[in-house]
């Protein structure tokens, strides 16, 4: 073969080696990932973490131990640690809910050394929500009724959670992994906070959501809202110096804690 000949045969392979590994690196991508929390920005916090609660969890809580309203706040996938996460919780606990944030993960949040598919294989929020029971069973025998709030992850972990006689409310901020399916089977009011720039659970999945709900025989109360020119993650795990990003975030607690306010008895 003539060198010249060879030579483009090589430069050849060599793009469409490269457009195959762009390719797949697009494909691996996900905006679950995008924007990670910084352990390190901690601020005041007005809760505590607390240990060895029913379940074997640990928890971050805050708000008055005394109020017969709770709120379980479940996390995307980088855990209960995550400042911005314990700040909602704080503001949560604030109008006058007892807060539990706890430690689904048991010490193995995920971080960048970790491939997400296959850290999802072992925290499964389906199997975190089975797992969960003792420490439902627990704030029930306390005498609370009890909400959740979800976010990312944790919005399949709350969907699941709706199943279940353990709760009275629930709320989903940009959800991963929850199905139409999912909508056929929950219990108790529910909130879905979209994105619209959304590439996990896109607007066009959350209205799936919502017809599925509306065509329930067994109607239950549900309120849907995607945010316009937000993404995966902006309830939650936002840039903190963007206005924008900031008022997002801020009206999403708003309408989480006015749903909470209106079911949560």
């Amino acid at each position: 073969m003539p060198s010249a000949m060879m030579g483009s045969t090589a430069l050849l392979f060599l793009i469409v080696t490269v457009h195959v590994a762009a390719a797949a690196t697009v494909h691996e991508h996900s905006q679950c990932l995008d924007n990670p929390p910084d352990l390190l920005q901690r601020g005041v916090e007005a809760g505590k973490v607390e240990d060895n609660l029913p379940g074997g969890f640990r928890a971050y809580v805050t708000g008055p131990p005394s109020s017969k309203r709770a709120v379980v706040l479940a996390s995307d996938v980088y855990g209960f640690e995550a400042p911005l996460l314990r700040k909602i919780a704080d503001k949560v606990g604030a109008t006058g809910y007892y807060v539990v944030v706890p430690d689904f993960f048991h010490g193995d949040p995920y971080n960048d050394s970790k491939k997400l598919s296959e850290w999802i294989k072992t925290h499964s929020p389906v199997t975190a929500a089975q797992d969960a029971k003792p420490l439902f069973d627990y704030l029930r025998r306390e005498g609370k009724s009890v909400g959740v709030g979800g976010y990312c992850w944790g919005g399949k972990f709350a969907a699941e959670m709706a199943k279940t006689d353990d709760i009275k409310v629930v709320v989903l901020s940009h959800p991963a992994y929850v199905t139409v399916n999912d909508m056929k089977e929950v219990k108790w009011p529910i909130e879905i906070l979209g994105a619209q720039n959304d590439t996990i659970t896109p607007p066009e999945q959350v209205r799936q959501f919502e017809q599925a709900l509306s065509e329930r025989k067994d109607k239950i109360e549900y309120f849907i809202k995607i945010f316009p020119r937000v993404a995966h993650g902006f309830a939650c795990r936002y840039n903190t110096s963007d206005p924008f990003a900031v008022k997002n975030a801020e009206q999403a607690l708003a309408y989480m804690l006015d749903w909470f306010h209106k079911y949560l008895k």
